[in-house]
């Protein structure tokens, strides 16, 4: 596939993983171990990947609708109960402001715009608020959304449903033995029973997990079998970063071969999910981005909650260097001259190359 004259290919959406895992238990210990070597692994992914997703590359942009003032302790979180952070706290956003957010991440090339909540989960009053900006955004922008708002139960779950979402994020984050590690004020179950209430009210899943808070490679190993059991069929990975006020006891210094080898785990367990590189891509990665696209399908771009992170037009840069191409919010594909687009290679064009030489010629001050 020629990258900036190919079509993209729709991929149909599914509510469920639906193929079975394509390594074991030991074989996913030894990929995250080093035992086997990284290109290896790292070309039987991304089989994986091009055979359920071809090349393309599905970019999200979230919008933090509400923020801070939440009464839970997750230890990882900027929002966290407690914790000394600084960001700025503010309500539910009104439904225009997050209608124009869902319109900017539609221009700028989102697959799927992601709504985001602090707190536990929606009141009844609440849901209906969302409920009926999700209905708005269907209707006049018609582009995907998932949210994320916490717990919630059946009657919150089937107006969500009614009201078009698609999506719903809701991640484990962690084991069931690492979880009360790192949260205290909700269990693990509690999650589950979420992630099955809306499972049963036809919502798409969206659950994934944090990684480097202190849990061992077994601990990674459950989580990716977890989602396969609840046949999860989004999986966004992120990789833990430390942000001011978190209250993580023994945070991992993680790598970008590490961090690679975990996507490649959860290609392979779920090589039919959509695996995306969320929060903590630019900084663990780093050299590696492009690299973990040959086993993810999808990623964040404009930022996370509370942190920066690549903007659009930089992402969509790094997708095309891959040979990969962005995927349509409408999944519908266009050929389209992307780099006639982006503007070619701005650094080596003729305005800039002088600019660059290492020992330029200097001028005389005397005329000759």
């Amino acid at each position: 596939m020629e990258p900036g004259t190919s079509t993209i290919a729709k991929t149909p959406e599914k509510l469920r993983s639906e193929v079975p895992s394509l390594i074991t238990r030991e074989e996913a210990l030894g990929i995250l171990s080093g035992e086997v070597s990284l290109t290896e692994c790292l070309d039987r992914a991304f089989q994986a990947r091009e055979r359920y997703f071809g090349r393309s590359v599905r970019i999200h942009i979230l919008d933090n609708i509400k923020n801070g003032h939440c009464a839970e302790d997750c230890g990882y979180c900027t929002q966290r109960k407690g914790g000394s952070s600084e960001i700025q706290e503010y309500s539910l956003k009104p439904e225009e402001e997050i209608f124009e957010a869902a319109k900017s991440a539609k221009e700028n090339g989102a697959y799927r715009f992601c709504m985001v909540t602090a707190g536990t989960g929606p009141n009844s009053q609440v849901t209906e608020k969302l409920a009926n900006t999700i209905e708005r955004i269907n209707r006049e922008l018609g582009i995907k959304v998932c949210l994320s708002a916490g717990l919630l139960d059946k009657e919150k779950a089937i107006r969500l449903k009614r009201a078009g979402l698609d999506r719903y994020n809701h991640n484990l984050n962690t084991s069931k033995a690492h979880y009360p590690e790192i949260c205290e004020s909700h269990t693990y179950e509690q999650r589950v029973e979420t992630i099955s209430h809306l499972s049963d009210a036809g919502i798409g899943m969206c659950s994934g997990l944090i990684v480097g808070m202190g849990e061992s490679l077994d601990d990674l190993v459950d989580v990716a079998f977890e989602l396969k059991a609840y046949r999860v069929i989004s999986i966004p990975v992120n990789f833990f970063i430390p942000v001011a006020g978190h209250a993580i006891r023994n945070p991992q210094e993680l790598t970008p071969d590490f961090c690679l080898r975990t996507l490649i785990v959860f290609r392979l367990v779920n090589p039919d999910s959509e695996i995306r590189i969320a929060a903590g891509r630019e900084g663990h990665l780093r050299g590696l981005q492009s690299m973990a696209l040959f086993a993810a399908n999808s990623l964040f771009a404009s930022g996370y909650l509370n942190v920066k992170g690549s903007d659009a037009l930089e992402t969509v840069k790094m997708i095309l260097d891959a040979g990969f191409v962005p995927e349509f919010s409408s999944g519908i594909g266009e050929a389209v001259d992307w780099q006639s687009m982006l503007g070619g290679n701005a650094m080596y064009s003729p305005e800039n190359i002088r600019k660059l030489y290492k020992y330029g010629r200097q001028k005389s001050e005397k005329s000759s």
